[in-house]
């Protein structure tokens, strides 16, 4: 009876939000806001892996061949995650897939600290499974933003969840060395520190989000979807679902492509920086500047991709991610500033992509399927990273860092000739 008396009140607060438009701008103002200070958390959780992820293989293995390794495994366990995340969400709404997903990586987190502690390789790989929630989840925040965005608002609310992930962001991998340290003082090897940050960050992030995001944006878009409905079919339905699927498809090969050369280039860094002569500080700077570079511009990205348009964004990002890798190929290996160049670039054109991407989803999807396309278009992205983190460090091993980069720039350019030959009719 409490249960039935429960789901009759939730129901009725959805509806009060259905009758009125005023209240659903407000909702969508405080969705926002909630996403916002959720991202601030989850972004200092994903930049544990990035950083030191790597170099934690490389110390526990003892080789470099599969430094590669725990990104591929992190990513990959985004990807079971986000298929996860968003099927949950379709069904329950947004609070309980982000707000779950975010406490499984940090839950992930901790495994990778006591892995450390232990020596144990097989507990690491594991942990980074789990720890890779946090990042698919982080990503799908993005999408909460749009629910109750329209037309023209639907690049901006998605840029406005990623562009206050910069803040825990770029200060994870600024904290390398102090939450090292902390590490040591308790027993913990140093390189497992920021993992104690992500494991808090994560936990937070989920605890915002249940208690906060409510009620819950994507089920009273649904819900206002369901009343609007028109009750017949329109002559130009079926060109629209093409369209739509031409959408989906050409949003998620830009997503696709972009992460691939993005997560390669960026996984090899610190490999490449340690190789010759950078600490563990510099390391940190540079990754910080890169994770910046992804988020900071996304207020004005997802304003461009609104005006301008997807497409001409998407080719930006293509551009962009070719200039990255030539710079990272050609710049001396003494060079910071080079680096910071390159990986700061390689940050811009994963932005371009990601928003323009997300936006051409967003549009080619309805309020019935959105948040399960959404979550596996992100699989798909999930595991182009995976791979994309694997055989960098098997490139690198048996070439070069700049051979890597060079490949991952030509990669991105080949995103040109798909957009203008899928290009769907309303980007």
């Amino acid at each position: 009876m409490n249960l039935t008396n429960a789901s009759q009140k939730k129901q009725a607060l959805i509806n009060s939000y259905v009758e009125s438009s005023d209240k659903q701008r407000k909702l969508y103002r405080r969705t926002l806001i909630t996403v916002i200070f959720s991202q601030i958390f989850g972004g200092a959780g994903l930049a544990a892996g990035v950083t030191v992820g790597a170099l934690l293989a490389q110390d526990m293995l003892g080789t470099d061949k599969f430094t590669g390794i725990p990104t591929a495994l992190f990513t990959l366990g985004s990807a079971v995650a986000a298929l996860l995340v968003g099927r949950f969400s379709q069904r329950f709404g947004r609070r309980m897939g982000l707000g779950l997903g975010f406490i499984a990586g940090g839950v992930g987190a901790v495994g990778v600290v006591v892995a450390a502690l232990m020596n144990s390789i097989t507990l690491l790989l594991i942990s980074l499974l789990v720890y890779g929630s946090g990042t698919a989840t982080n990503l799908q925040a993005r999408y909460a933003g749009t629910d109750l965005a329209n037309s023209k608002q639907r690049a901006t609310a998605a840029s406005m969840a990623m562009v206050f992930t910069t803040i825990g962001a770029v200060a994870g991998p600024n904290l390398v060395n102090v939450t090292g340290e902390f590490a040591l003082s308790i027993g913990v090897p140093s390189l497992a520190g920021p993992f104690l940050l992500a494991a808090v960050a994560y936990t937070l992030a989920g605890i915002i989000l249940l208690l906060l995001l409510h009620p819950d944006p994507l089920l009273v878009a649904k819900a206002v979807a369901n009343q609007t409905a028109p009750g017949s079919q329109s002559n130009s339905d079926s060109e629209a679902t093409r369209d739509g699927r031409k959408g989906i498809t050409l949003g998620a090969l830009i997503m696709i492509i972009t992460q691939i050369v993005m997560v390669a280039i960026m996984t090899m860094t610190p490999v490449h920086m340690k190789h010759h002569g950078h600490g563990l500080g510099e390391v940190g700077l540079v990754i910080g500047f890169h994770i910046g570079a992804m988020y900071l511009p996304s207020l004005v990205t997802g304003i461009l991709v609104d005006k301008v348009g997807r497409i001409a964004m998407a080719m930006a990002s293509a551009v962009t991610l070719l200039l990255a890798g030539v710079v990272a190929a050609l710049a001396p290996t003494d060079s910071m500033v080079m680096l910071i160049v390159a990986l700061s670039l390689l940050g811009i054109g994963w932005n371009f992509g990601l928003i323009s991407g997300t936006a051409l989803i967003v549009d080619s999807t309805t309020t019935s399927n959105q948040a399960k396309v959404q979550g596996s278009v992100d699989v798909l992205i999930a595991l182009a990273g995976a791979s994309g983190g694997a055989l960098s460090g098997m490139i690198v091993a048996n070439s070069s860092y700049s051979i890597l980069s060079y490949a991952g720039g030509i990669l991105a350019l080949a995103l040109l000739p798909i957009m203008l030959w899928m290009r769907p009719k309303r980007a």
